[in-house]
């Protein structure tokens, strides 16, 4: 690992995002203050999370610097192709959602993509190097040169979108805060400005997915939203509430080449083994209460000859939420069928599993297919989508030896 040229791809602070969002309407930094003290969030909070984070990304670009290398450090919404292929290797500076992001615009196998997590204290870094790295980045710099690291070859999801009226244009999902509202027009303004959109594929999409790709309607739930008017001076403020109602996933499903099954659920996960540690692990791990009273259940019933005891459901629970996890150099994918729902109609015989390819047919009004929460496309009525890994699509990542 010897780079000449390193991209540095750094997050947007929450501090720069309400910055940002404020900045058009004239506020000073006493009224957003003032604003930020209304919403319930600590200014000085956020400030000082700033600086810790400025801190650390400064400490990574004069490491590399000092070792002669030539640094390009882009923000986020800067981050874009011509950058990667600048680079000879890119770091992530933030957390696991800055990984993701400087991950989706590599596609090159070989160029390494490093994750330094610039704010251990508030951010878990799953993706990242390990957090004793972010105060000594040059140790880290130094056992890479040396080779005292291995490869890790992190397996990506690939997606063709093909069928009737599809828009295989992306939404941006990192820089934007968007409501349900906003999003589907967004959508909209994508398809009027591509002109790929009669395309009935299939379509390779531009991105790979090293967490997962969820598939749902947009109002996947009852929500209520609170929208407040403030006035000049911040002191009074007019809440109103709008409620949208429950609507379904509706699809058909094929596992592994198997036969199409219509379903209707909350929605559909499919992730790689990076992913199996993250929303996956959360959609399907069971909490020791549940397996608790299932195994009373079955001793009651006769059908468990032996002591229930704390240590025993633990043991149980722990394994079944293991057996969710799974190494993220293996080629293979996991699904989830959230809350599937279940009648003489719409069946689900297997609410998740691991598969090597996924087939979903949409019958959905207002739904899209996101990829590692910050890419959205437009999924819906005749829309398909083939889900599937490739080996070619490996993100280069490295583990350090300790």
């Amino acid at each position: 690992f010897r780079p000449s040229r390193v991209a540095v791809v750094v997050k947007t602070t929450r501090y720069e995002f309400e910055q940002q969002r404020y900045r058009y309407a004239g506020l000073s930094e006493e009224d957003l203050k003032q604003l930020l003290a209304l919403k319930g969030s600590n200014y000085a909070g956020l400030l000082e999370r700033h600086r810790i984070h400025t801190k650390n990304v400064e400490h990574v670009v004069d490491s590399l610097r000092n070792d002669k290398i030539e640094v390009r450090l882009v923000k986020r919404r800067e981050y874009n192709e011509e950058t990667v292929r600048w680079a000879d290797a890119i770091i992530s500076a933030g957390g696991d959602g800055t990984m993701l992001l400087a991950a989706s615009k590599v596609f090159d196998k070989f160029k390494p993509v490093i994750g330094v997590n610039t704010d251990p204290e508030r951010s878990e870094g799953h993706l990242c190097l390990p957090v004793r790295y972010t105060h000594s980045f040059p140790e880290a710099l130094q056992k890479l040169y040396r080779g005292e690291f291995r490869w890790l070859w992190r397996q990506r999801i690939r997606l063709y979108l093909e069928g009737t009226g599809i828009n295989p244009a992306p939404v941006d999902l990192h820089e934007q805060q968007l409501s349900q509202e906003q999003h589907s027009r967004a959508h909209i303004n994508e398809r009027l400005q591509d002109q790929r959109s009669d395309i009935s594929g299939p379509h390779l999409l531009p991105v790979r997915a090293l967490n997962e790709v969820f598939i749902g309607e947009s109002l996947s739930s009852r929500y209520g939203v609170c929208s407040v008017l403030f006035r000049e001076n911040f002191k009074s403020c007019k809440p109103s509430f709008k409620f949208s109602l429950h609507r379904a996933s509706y699809y058909e499903i094929s596992v592994d080449d198997g036969p199409w099954e219509k379903q209707k659920s909350s929605g559909l996960n499919v992730c790689t083994g990076t992913g199996s540690k993250a929303w996956s692990y959360n959609i399907n791990k069971v909490a020791h209460q549940a397996v608790e009273e299932i195994l009373n259940m079955a001793k009651n019933r006769g059908s468990l000859n032996m002591p229930l005891n704390t240590e025993l459901v633990q043991k149980v629970t722990n394994d079944y939420n293991e057996s969710l996890l799974y190494s993220p150099e293996e080629p293979k994918m996991f699904f989830s069928i959230r809350e599937p729902i279940v009648n003489r109609v719409f069946s689900s015989s297997r609410q998740r599993g691991f598969s090597s390819k996924v087939c979903v047919r949409s019958r959905c009004w207002d739904a899209c297919m996101v990829v590692d929460g910050g890419t959205s496309f437009e999924f819906n009525d005749g829309a398909i989508a083939s889900i599937m890994i490739d080996t070619e699509d490996a993100l280069c990542t490295v583990l350090l030896e300790e």
